[in-house]
């Protein structure tokens, strides 16, 4: 069966905690509540000034920017992202997202399920 739904109606849930994340929340717009079998869709808000750990992962994840801009910051430094990047981060990379812009950061995050939603 489709699923619709509004993503302002998705539950928020305040993921900041002490330094390493700050001004961030996110929302689990597809995932394993929804039955989808092989990926989740989360999208991240960061205030301004706010950004994820500086961080990785053993898998892959693409993050498109719907709001704001800022930078991901990589092993090699940071790059400029804004409404309409598109980034892939692969699998054991450093990275970080951080909101350098006035206005609210949003971005999509797409991950593999069997990952923390």
């Amino acid at each position: 069966m489709v699923i619709v739904k509004e993503m302002s109606e998705v539950p928020a849930v305040d993921v900041s905690h002490g330094t390493e994340v700050v001004g961030a929340v996110k929302r689990v717009l597809i995932g394993p509540a929804d039955r989808a079998p092989t990926f989740a869709v989360r999208l991240f808000t960061l205030a301004p000034g706010g950004h994820t750990p500086f961080h990785s992962h053993p898998f892959e994840h693409g993050v498109i920017v719907v709001r704001g801009r800022g930078t991901v910051l990589t092993a090699t430094g940071p790059c400029a992202i804004g409404e309409g990047s598109v980034v892939f981060v692969p699998p054991d990379e450093r990275h970080q997202f951080r909101n350098t812009g006035p206005i609210p950061l949003q971005f999509l995050c797409i991950v593999p399920v069997g990952v923390e939603t």
